[in-house]
């Protein structure tokens, strides 16, 4: 095997030429990779090779474009050239894929004549995720392999394509059993036998689907079916163009289009966004301060305290993944309520095709309801989740000191609480940590994992591994009230109902955090989640508008008025009786009622925010910038296409802006806000 640069290598069995790409973990389409596939191609220049086997060493074929170059001055052959290189062989190129081919990957393996796969390969056009396209001739060549239809759904949606299905669009030619390399050999040396042609995906538009005309209404009705979920994001809508012009043009003019889409794309605000939190969520699994081969605790069952909402679904998190629980209550009804609730969102899963009902019974199955914590005592892992009160937490936690075995994990769901205090009513402070849950637990990605000033490094690590393990994002704070997401919606939520009682409407505030990308606002999110939450009715005095609004029967959704009347399908509409309680309310305090611009309502919400954020930093109770963006995005609702609250501060607003404003409105400003952070 001849080698043609550090990463790709050549060899020949028998007449067939085999290039071999072995550039670990995954290997990228870096420059070194274009280097030397540009550079096998020429080497078979007059070489007596019959037909070309491009194949992947390690764990997967070309797996996507080199993403840490993004931004950098180009270096190397450029893809184009290696395409063409492929593509205008005078010999069949045969792709053999295995593993992933996303994204350039994909585009790579598209300008071979043919293509094979192994049975598990997985094939995608995932670039919409970064706030891209396809800029390699991905949204021309898919296309016409795959239809203008299902190209549209897979590069709008970076769906990925296994391997039976692509054969039977015609994506890959065959599904080779056994050896990959061996059975790619064999293909193409039936090409040769068979005097097969040169099949060049670019130059067949027969599979499109109709003509632009024909297939006109159905791009009409792609972009009203998803108006929603594409909302804000610029990439969809550039993706579709670009499959319009595949329908349309030329291939060389939908070239053009898709050149010209993908470099508004790369140079614009949100893929620089979306890419930072490609990097950020990655960068959150790191833990400062622990060596990065620190091996986690075995956590071969879970203890979960609290049959309610949250101790339900995190339950579910375990089970979904074959780790046994023990889930305790203190009363039968309780306990019954919360093993039925597992049971019918694993069913209602299951009736959604998701997976079997034999899997509902397994996972089901992998339960052990209980009413007496002792039943705790051979639990790895113990996760307390009952109500928001430090007595009640301090107590179990104490009790639970008596039963769990040495070495177990004992950690608390709490959202605000201080997980020290917590950790003192222990005699094993170092195997307490937070572990804060995003409700609906089985749901929300975010896991806010709280380091307190004893936990232990590997009960940490342990930690993060769960959250890791069950699909998380895990991210570590400190202990603070509130650590880093609830701790700045404080600030959030303070601002908007200093908003409301100066004269900005509630629905007026959501709007505007609506239109700036999140899923609902903060009177909405009230109203969701009931505004008696904590009120209550014998000692309510009336002092706040939510004790009034309480006072006066308005709870939100849960009894159909709240900030918001609600009917039978929960269309909401401004509650003209809230707005008389917060007018009069007020009235009472003095407070001159003005009308509120947008811009201002925009930022008193969202800088305030920010400056807590800086704040976290500065005290450490957030690792890095990045780790409070992910927080955000995962937990909150952040629009990803902002790239979260600091970075957004950072590239979008600009600090000065924010310190200026915060400075008007008599905030003390952190000065990490005015310095910067990294």
């Amino acid at each position: 095997m001849a080698a043609i640069n550090s990463v790709v290598y050549l060899e020949s069995q028998g007449d067939i030429a085999v290039i071999t790409v072995n550039s670990p973990p995954v290997n990228a389409l870096s420059a070194d990779v274009r280097d030397g596939l540009a550079g096998a191609f020429a080497a078979l220049a007059g070489h007596d090779a019959k037909a070309v086997v491009l194949v992947c060493a390690g764990r997967t074929f070309i797996a996507g474009a080199d993403i840490s170059e993004f931004g950098k001055a180009p270096r190397g052959a450029s893809l184009p050239v290696v395409q063409d290189a492929m593509e205008s062989s005078p010999v069949p190129v045969i792709a053999a894929i295995h593993g992933t081919a996303l994204g350039g990957g994909l585009e790579v393996a598209l300008c071979a004549h043919y293509r094979v796969s192994d049975a598990k390969a997985k094939f995608g056009l995932p670039e919409v995720k970064l706030g891209l396209l396809p800029g390699a001739g991905g949204t021309q060549r898919l296309p016409r392999i795959v239809g203008a239809k299902k190209a549209t759904e897979m590069v709008t949606s970076g769906a990925q394509m296994g391997a039976r299905d692509a054969l039977a669009v015609g994506l890959v030619d065959e599904v080779v059993d056994g050896d990959l390399t061996a059975g790619a050999v064999a293909f193409a040396q039936r090409v040769v036998a068979e005097g097969r042609p040169l099949k060049k995906v670019r130059d067949d538009a027969s599979k499109l689907g109709g003509s632009a005309d024909e297939l006109a209404p159905f791009f009409a009705e792609f972009r009203a079916k998803n108006a929603k979920a594409f909302n804000g994001f610029d990439a969809p809508e550039a993706n579709i163009k670009c499959i319009e012009a595949a329908v349309a043009l030329p291939f060389d003019e939908g070239l053009k289009v898709e050149r010209s889409e993908f470099m508004k794309l790369m140079t614009g605000l949100q893929s620089a966004a979306q890419r930072h939190v490609f990097f950020a969520e990655r960068a959150a699994a790191k833990i400062d301060g622990l060596p990065a081969d620190m091996q986690p605790l075995p956590v071969k069952k879970v203890g979960v305290i609290g049959a309610g909402t949250m101790g339900g679904g995190i339950s579910m998190n375990f089970l979904s993944v074959g780790i046994p629980v023990t889930i305790v209550e203190q009363k039968q009804e309780a306990l019954d309520r919360g093993v039925g609730v597992i049971r019918r969102n694993y069913e209602n899963s299951a009736k959604k095709g998701r997976f079997s009902m034999d899997e509902v019974e397994a996972r089901m199955g992998r339960l052990t309801p209980s009413l007496d914590m002792n039943d705790l005592a051979d639990c790895d892992l113990i996760i307390e989740a009952v109500f928001e009160n430090m007595a009640i937490k301090k107590d179990i936690f104490g009790k639970l000191d008596q039963i769990a075995k040495p070495g177990a994990i004992l950690a608390s769901n709490t959202s605000y609480l201080d997980v020290d205090e917590i950790a003192a009513a222990t005699s094993r402070p170092e195997s307490v940590v937070g572990m804060h849950y995003f409700s609906p637990a089985n749901v929300m990605r975010l896991l806010e994992v709280v380091r307190g000033e004893k936990t232990d490094p590997q009960v940490l690590a342990t930690a993060m591994a769960m959250g890791k393990a069950t699909g998380k994002i895990a991210v570590v704070a400190g202990v603070c009230h509130g650590f880093i997401g609830n701790r700045m919606l404080s600030r959030r939520q303070q601002q908007a109902n200093l908003l409301m009682l100066e004269g900005a409407a509630p629905a007026d505030i959501d709007r505007v955090l609506t239109d700036f990308g999140f899923p609902m606002g903060p009177f909405q999110m009230s109203d969701l989640a009931g505004l008696d939450i904590g009120w209550n009715a014998e000692t309510s005095k009336g002092e706040t508008v939510r004790d009034r609004l309480c006072e006066a029967g308005l709870r939100g959704q849960k009894n159909g008025k709240g900030f918001y009347t609600y009917d039978e399908n929960r269309n909401r509409t401004p509650n003209p009786d809230a707005l008389a309680i917060i007018d009069a309310y007020a009235a009472e305090k003095g407070i001159n009622r003005r009308t509120i611009d947008d811009q201002e309502i925009l930022e008193r919400c969202l800088f305030p925010m920010v400056n807590e954020g800086a704040r976290i930093l500065a005290e450490g109770k957030a690792q890095r910038a990045s780790d409070i963006d992910i927080v955000w995005i995962n937990g909150y609702g952040w629009p990803v296409y902002r790239g979260g609250p600091m970075f957004w501060a950072e590239n979008d607003v600009g600090r000065a802006r924010i310190v200026e404003v915060l400075e008007k409105m008599g905030e003390e400003v952190s000065p990490l806000l005015k310095d910067g952070w990294k």
